[in-house]
Order: structure tokens, then sequence, then C-alpha cells
């Protein structure tokens, strides 16, 4: 499991969870399995884990134990899934956002930009669009958002022109072909333009913003009373998303107030300032220096 993913704030994300021993708790991002193995250590007889993950290679990291189920499924049909297994109501839910390590490390999956891999990115490889496909077909204002909304690329529309015209000539299938552009369109920090580049594509491909806003809404109406929603966010896109719906039950952060004036708010806030990964921790696993973490209880 060490190889395949290091978990970040685990011990806070799993404290926070305030487990009780007969519940029943959701790992939406199950992985290697390193949330869910300290949660199952809570436990009784009586209490059960179901965890989800889309990726079929964290299937060889399933947990064999009466208490746990894994099911091979993006997050955003957990409700489905778990109506299915007849389960209408949870104590908790957890998710670490982003990609794993080990995706990072298979070139193959051409998640990162290091190698020179085909373009892939699909973190479901079931999934019929590649970054490929998205680099050859999207128009240069549907390029231009990507790289600005998801990536927060301050150059967009030059990198989208840039892109533009390569695949006129050439269509683009690997990594190297997109780094030659990348490289043409630098700004800033090198490595900073890439891993944003890089971000972009990766949320366009799998729909990441639409599958949290799923994630979270269904969350509300999974939790029972009283369960807890903890969330650890890598960047400032997502980790918006996570704060408006924490604090007001919507993404735009509106505060909807009731006839007489009172603010409706669907989760109590558990840690008024966000939880970050301390230094020590952030030495160890550079991954986590990113990460922010937020947990609420339903009221």
């Amino acid at each position: 499991m060490d190889d395949y993913h290091i978990p970040v704030l685990l011990n806070e994300s799993v404290n926070l969870l305030n487990i009780r021993p007969s519940g029943i708790y959701v790992d939406v991002t199950y992985g290697a399995g390193g949330h869910s193995r300290p949660i199952l250590t809570q436990l009784s007889a009586e209490g059960h884990l179901y965890a989800f993950d889309q990726d079929e290679d964290a299937w060889h990291n399933r947990i064999e134990d009466a208490r746990f189920t894994l099911i091979p499924a993006n997050f955003r049909y957990f409700r489905n899934y778990l109506r299915l297994e007849g389960v209408t109501g949870v104590d908790g839910i957890l998710a670490d956002l982003g990609v794993s390590s080990h995706q990072l490390d298979v070139p193959e999956r051409g998640f990162a930009f290091r190698f020179d891999s085909r373009l892939d990115m699909r973190m479901n490889a079931g999934m019929e669009v590649t970054a490929a496909d998205i680099l050859n077909s999207y128009d240069e204002q549907q390029l231009t958002r990507i790289f600005s909304d998801f990536g927060e690329v301050r150059n967009s529309k030059t990198l989208a022109a840039a892109i533009a015209r390569k695949r006129s000539v050439h269509a683009y299938r690997t990594t190297g072909d997109l780094n030659d552009t990348i490289e043409q369109c630098v700004i800033g920090h090198r490595g900073k333009y890439f891993a944003q580049v890089y971000q972009a594509i990766r949320i366009e491909v799998n729909d990441e913003m639409g599958a949290l806003q799923d994630l979270l809404r269904d969350g509300l109406k999974m939790l029972k009373k009283g369960g807890r929603f903890v969330v650890i966010s890598y960047h400032s896109i997502e980790d918006r998303l996570v704060k408006n719906f924490f604090k007001t039950g919507n993404f735009e952060g509106k505060m909807i107030q009731d006839h007489f004036g009172n603010i409706e708010r669907p989760f109590r806030i558990i840690n008024k300032n966000v939880i970050e990964a301390s230094e020590p921790e952030q030495k160890r696993n550079p991954r986590a220096r990113s990460a922010k973490l937020r947990a609420v209880e339903k009221i």
C-alpha cells in the first residue's frame, strides 16, 4: 500500500469522522485503503464501511473483511449504489480528492508531464474521452475556458491558440506533443505552469467538478442527523466548492434565510479554520503541501 499512495492528513481526517463503532461509513476515494483501514479498526461487528473507487487498479488493494464492501464506481453515483445495498442513511463520509500517487507514477496513464506517454488522463479506463480527444476536438474558446477555470492559467487564450495551430498540422497523441506546446507558452514558474495545464485537462476529462457537486449534494441527503462529512481538497477550485456548500448548502456560497430571517444552514462547521498538513508531514509527503481539510456535521 505504501508504494501505491501515502494517505494525507490521515489521523486528522479519521478523527474528525467521530466514528461510532456500530455506524455506517463511506470512504468515497478508496485508493489503497489508506483511510479505510484505520476506520475499520474503530468499527464493531455491527458497523460497516462502504468504499468507492472508479480506478480498477484499486481493486487489487481491497480489504477482505465482512464489515467492508468495495464498489468499483465513481463516487458521484455512491447514493444509488448504497440504495442497492439497502442503505438509506450513513453516519460519516470521507473524501480525499485528487489524483493518487500511484496514478501519477504510472507513465501510461498520462497524468504526469515528466513522462512521455499516451495522452490519456482517464481515472476510469472505461471512459471514452481521453486528454488527446479534448485537445484535438475542443475549439479555442472551450480550451480557454478549461485552462482558465480549472487551471487558473493566466495566458489561457495564448495557450489555446497555440494548441489549435499545432493540431492543424499534427494531432495530439502523447504528453511529449503537449509538452512541446506548453513550453512555448510558459509564464512564471515552469513547473507550476505545467502542473496547472495538466490539472485543467485532467479535471475536464474526468468531469471532476461535476462529480464533486453530485457527491456533496447526495452526501447531504445520505447523512443522518449528526453525521460527519470530511473532505480533503488539493486546489482552490474544488476547495471553494466544498467551503461554500458546507457553509450554505449551495455552491455559490449564498446565504438563504427563512421567513423569520434566520439563516438556513445544513451543517455545523467542525473546524472553523481549514486544517493543513504539518511541516513534518509535508516533508515526508510533498503532495500534502496543498491539502486542505474541512469537516462538518449535519444539523
